[in-house]
C-alpha cells in the first residue's frame, strides 16, 4: 500500500521513527512578532499543531486557542510538551470540522503536508473556518516539488488556489526557515474577503 500523508497513520509513523524534518523545537521569529500584535481573546486554530510549541506563544498573547492534529503520536506529544495546558489540543481531522469562525488560522508545514489534489478542500476549508476579515498567517512553502511531503507550489500557483477567498495583505521571506524548507519559505498575511 503506497504511502498516503492525507492519512494520520502516515505521520503517526514518522514521529514513531523520529523523521520529523518540520519540528524545528522552538517557534519561528515571525511567528512571536505576530503574538505580540495579537488582540487578547482572538480564536486562533492551529492544523496539523504536530508538537504544539506556538500553541503554548498563542495561549501566553490571551488567544484562545483551538489546536488540532489528526495524528494520535502528534497529539500526544504535544499534550505531553503542553503540561498543564494540554487540554488545548485535541484529535481532529481539519475536513471534517464542523462549521467555526476563527479570527486567525496559523499555518505552518499544514498545506505542504498535504497531497495537492486536497488542495482545493484546504481552501474551501479555511474560508469556512475563518470569519470575514480575519487572516489566514503563517508560513508557505514556494518551491515546486515533484513529490513530498513536503508539497511544495509556486506563488502564482498559491494565489490562485486562495484568490477566491483571500487577498494578500502581507508577505516577506523567511531568515529563520528550518532546513527543509530554507531559502523556500514566505511568512503570508492572507485576509479573509
Amino acid at each position: 500500500m503506497a504511502q498516503d500523508s492525507s492519512r494520520p497513520d502516515f505521520w503517526d509513523q514518522r514521529y514513531q521513527q523520529g523523521v520529523m524534518p518540520w519540528d524545528g523545537g522552538e517557534v519561528p521569529r515571525d511567528f512571536k512578532n505576530w503574538c505580540a500584535r495579537l488582540t487578547p481573546g482572538a480564536r486562533v486554530l492551529v492544523p496539523g499543531c504536530g508538537t504544539g510549541y506556538e500553541v503554548a506563544v498563542l495561549d501566553n498573547a490571551g488567544a484562545r486557542v483551538d489546536a488540532i492534529d489528526f495524528s494520535p503520536e502528534a497529539v500526544g506529544r504535544a499534550q505531553a510538551w503542553l503540561g498543564a495546558r494540554a487540554d488545548l489540543v485535541r484529535q481532529a481531522d481539519f475536513f471534517a470540522l464542523g462549521a467555526s469562525t476563527y479570527d486567525f488560522v496559523y499555518e505552518r508545514a499544514f498545506l505542504c503536508a498535504l497531497p495537492p489534489r486536497v488542495w482545493t478542500a484546504y481552501a474551501a476549508k479555511m474560508a469556512e473556518c475563518i470569519r470575514p476579515g480575519g487572516a489566514l498567517v503563517g508560513y508557505f512553502f514556494l518551491k515546486p516539488t515533484a513529490k513530498g511531503p513536503p508539497f511544495g507550489t509556486t506563488e502564482p500557483a498559491l494565489c490562485d488556489l486562495l484568490a477566491s477567498h483571500f487577498r494578500l495583505a502581507e508577505q516577506r521571506p523567511v531568515e529563520d526557515s528550518l532546513p527543509v524548507f530554507a531559502g523556500h519559505e514566505r511568512w503570508m498575511h492572507w485576509q479573509r474577503i
